[in-house]
């Protein structure tokens, strides 16, 4: 009788003790939450001064609403982020614990870009590696034109025969191009395994969904329009050829373990599960932006690690697109080698937006050093010119996730889930 008696009484002292409310944020917790708010509203209002800066937001659409209705000047939401800066510095990291030192820490990086972009609204002009360094909180090196010929002499082994190496490139490319009425096929195919791969190793969420649309006149070559709710809009541009390589760096890219999959883990993760509000809205010039591409571009070789991604080309996509699979592993080798010279950019870009390079000669750099015909390298172009120092985020980006991931253990699956449903910044990264 009693052991049953101390039974019970244990049973309901645990009990007791389930039931105790969860103790209230401090003071500094308060802080963060209030800076959140007023983080959002700042973002919207930079959102209204500038087409695009928001690249997504799912929060309540009244604070939407009143962003559009009544949007402060530059010049006095310049003023908020150097307040709101100091109200977030000001909250104690002795009251706050793991999780909260980096939401402060994730804030102030992000309210910092918010300012920095602020200015360059206002006029201000950065050198390219300064600009990168205030937008994205990374500061690229850029290696001269020069270190790049070794990889341009590996492709003329290659792509062997008279004339450029960009027109016998061109010239090769033409036959991996997918036929534009087998291209949805191809592409749908494509990230379906994507998501295959990916919901193997990454618990999705289970109303998680996509559309798929095909457009023209972007600068872009895909884009993903995340709604909330776990749904995206993945659109691809057409305006060019589309090469059967693409089908797969688009999948994973845009969709999974890419955008899609990244803002579906953040909103559970931190709108949903915590409340914490600055996740709903995601400004394009920020530090989030090197985790999003960085990520997006590593996860294609993590879904298709090694050969995988040839033997698969070669397997499914190539016969769904009515292409030789016998030439997947020359498309292969030369992916590999163009991947190689994608820092070269940083440079070409440099030079152009800096002025000290002309537009006839920088479209000339981004087709040898880009491999690109004259058509492609306008479009690759007008994304730089349009975007600016953003074109670190996928090279530079990817290379720092993939060495994040590595550093984390054996198993980089779990290491880039953890990075997706988190607040790590690109400083974070090299830690």
């Amino acid at each position: 009788m009693r052991a049953l008696v101390l039974s019970i009484l244990l049973l309901f002292w645990g009990g007791a003790a389930a039931a105790q409310p969860a103790p209230a944020p401090s003071e500094a917790a308060r802080t963060l939450d209030a800076a959140a708010r007023d983080y959002v509203a700042l973002i919207l209002e930079i959102g209204e001064h500038e087409d695009g800066y928001v690249d997504a937001y799912y929060g309540p659409p009244e604070w939407l609403a009143a962003a559009k209705a009544n949007p402060r000047s530059v010049a006095d939401l310049t003023q908020a982020a150097a307040a709101l800066s100091d109200r977030i510095a000001g909250a104690p990291d002795a009251d706050l614990d793991a999780m909260e030192r980096q939401r402060k820490k994730y804030l102030l990086a992000h309210v910092s870009a918010a300012a920095a972009r602020l200015r360059m609204i206002s006029g201000q002009v950065m050198g390219f590696a300064d600009e990168a360094e205030a937008l994205f909180g990374v500061r690229p090196d850029l290696p001269p034109l020069e270190s790049f010929d070794p990889v341009l002499a590996e492709l003329e082994t290659l792509v062997p025969g008279e004339g450029p190496l960009g027109e016998r490139i061109t010239a090769m490319r033409a036959h991996y191009v997918i036929p534009k009425d087998r291209l949805d096929a191809v592409m749908r195919t494509a990230i379906a395994e994507c998501r295959a791969r990916t919901a193997r190793r990454i618990a999705l969420p289970d109303n998680e969904r996509f559309t798929l649309e095909f457009v023209t006149d972007k600068p872009w070559s895909g884009y993903n329009y995340y709604k909330g709710d776990a749904e995206s809009l993945i659109q691809i541009n057409t305006d060019l050829p589309i090469y059967i390589d693409r089908a797969v760096d688009l999948g994973c890219h845009e969709g999974y373990p890419g955008h899609h999959v990244y803002n579906a883990l953040l909103e559970q993760a931190f709108v949903r599960d915590r409340g914490w509000v600055e996740m709903s809205v995601y400004p394009l010039f920020s530090p989030m932006s090197l985790i999003a591409e960085g990520s997006a571009n590593y996860g294609i070789d993590l879904a298709f690690p090694g050969h995988e991604r040839t033997e698969y080309e070669a397997r499914v996509l190539y016969p769904l697109a009515g292409l030789d699979p016998a030439t997947a592993e020359d498309g292969g080798r030369l992916v590999a080698l163009a991947d190689r010279l994608k820092p070269a950019e940083y440079t070409i870009a440099d030079d152009f937006l800096s002025g000290r390079v002309g537009r006839e000669e920088t479209l000339e750099r981004i087709q040898k050093y880009g491999l690109a015909d004259r058509a492609r390298a306008i479009q690759r172009l007008s994304f730089i010119e349009t975007y600016r120092s953003y074109v670190i985020n996928y090279g530079l980006g990817r290379d720092m996730v993939r060495d994040w991931v590595a550093r984390q253990g054996q198993d980089h699956w779990l290491g880039m889930k953890t990075l997706l449903a988190s607040q790590t910044l690109p400083v974070d990264l090299a830690d």
